[in-house]
């Protein structure tokens, strides 16, 4: 049998034979939130240690059948991404440097231990779903096609040991604005008590244990009534590292522009990267450098830094207008959306939906 590793991607379709009804599918998308609403297909391929790659297939989103031995559920060998298919003004279907997310999803899979997937099986899954769902996209204001792969391991065995089975799949979501509390800046809360990532642990992985420790401290970041928790590093807990789910940028009133080194305790985010690009060309001079939290809220208060914003694929680019945590609160700039921000935040758009040059060849069209 030929396997993906060495021979042309070839995903089989199997035809959908109860797709949702088109009156059913638009009621959905006329305001999906994030994350509630699901499309009618998804992609998988299996991976065995005697075959590698095989079996690929589009066809219908259904329930997987789990054995409850299988290593995932007892050993969280699971990793995922997370990218968009948008909507360009002449109508086609795009996606944005889905290779970025392919080459993060394997550095992710090295790091558990789990078999990296051909790069452009990858991008070719993500291709195939968008086109096979596309009349899912949902017309409201930012909307777009968030797209879920994932890989997890199979194989029924209690054993600690890398599994020798594994299962990748990806299914879609109709999408609408991620935030929807209608404040012009999200408000976050500063954790004392709980960090995301050590050095050395899987901080730097996109891998589901990373969230699953973040709950706590984002539910008592709501309880308090913020939006959002950011995190300090491990060893000091002294310097920024980043939100639950974002990347962190910091604007000064000098034309500089900061963000949190990666290191292996902060995410790779791909928004991230495109956003330093970005920058540069705006004629800021951008530093990957540790930021305090104490620096923050000095410079805050001085007024030195004028912008906070964090960013992600789902989120895209959203404001921080206040920061709190038990030794007190601080606000940064007038509170609201600032002007830097907003430009990067439309430079970036713009590209992913085909209204502005795309000088890095950084939007791939599906059609």
């Amino acid at each position: 049998m030929a396997t993906l590793a060495d021979a042309r991607i070839d995903i089989a379709r199997i035809p959908h034979p109860a797709p949702v009804p088109s009156a059913t599918r638009m009621q959905a998308i006329a305001d999906p939130g994030f994350g509630k609403v699901f499309t009618d297909h998804m992609v998988s391929i299996d991976w065995v240690e005697e075959l590698g790659w095989h079996n690929a297939v589009l066809g219908p989103r259904e329930p997987i059948s789990l054995d409850p031995a299988a290593a995932v559920l007892h050993y969280a060998q699971e990793i995922f991404e997370g990218l968009k298919a948008y909507k360009l003004a002449d109508g086609t279907m795009a996606l944005f440097r889905p290779e970025k997310n392919a080459k993060r999803f394997n550095e992710s899979a090295r790091r558990l231990a789990m078999p990296a997937l051909p790069e452009d099986a990858f991008v070719e899954a993500v291709r195939v779903l968008s086109l096979a769902d596309r009349d899912w996209f949902p017309e409201v204001e930012g909307g777009s096609l968030y797209l879920r792969p994932f890989m997890f391991a199979s194989e029924p065995f209690l054993g600690v040991r890398p599994a020798k089975q594994y299962k990748f799949l990806v299914i879609a979501s109709p999408a609408g604005n991620y935030f929807k509390s209608g404040a012009p800046a999200v408000s976050i809360w500063v954790s004392r008590d709980y960090t995301r990532a050590a050095p050395g642990g899987t901080g730097a992985a996109k891998c589901g244990g990373n969230y699953a420790a973040s709950l706590v401290p984002q539910a008592e970041a709501i309880e308090r009534g913020h939006d959002q928790v950011v995190f300090l590093d491990a060893a000091e807990k002294k310097w920024i590292e980043e939100l639950g789910g974002m990347n962190l940028f910091f604007v000064f009133d000098d034309g500089t522009m900061i963000t949190p080194p990666l290191g292996g305790t902060i995410l790779p985010g791909i928004t991230r990267d495109s956003l330093l690009m970005l920058a540069r060309e705006e004629g800021l001079t951008v530093r990957e450098e540790r930021y305090s939290l104490e620096q923050w809220r000095d410079d805050a208060t001085s007024g030195k830094l004028v912008e906070t914003f964090a960013c992600g694929t789902a989120a895209v680019v959203t404001p921080v207008g206040r920061v709190a945590g038990h030794d007190g609160e601080f606000t940064i700039g007038s509170g609201g959306p600032g002007q830097m921000t907003s430009r990067l935040r439309e430079k970036l758009v713009a590209i992913q939906r085909g209204t502005a040059p795309d000088p890095h060849d950084w939007v791939m069209r599906l059609d």
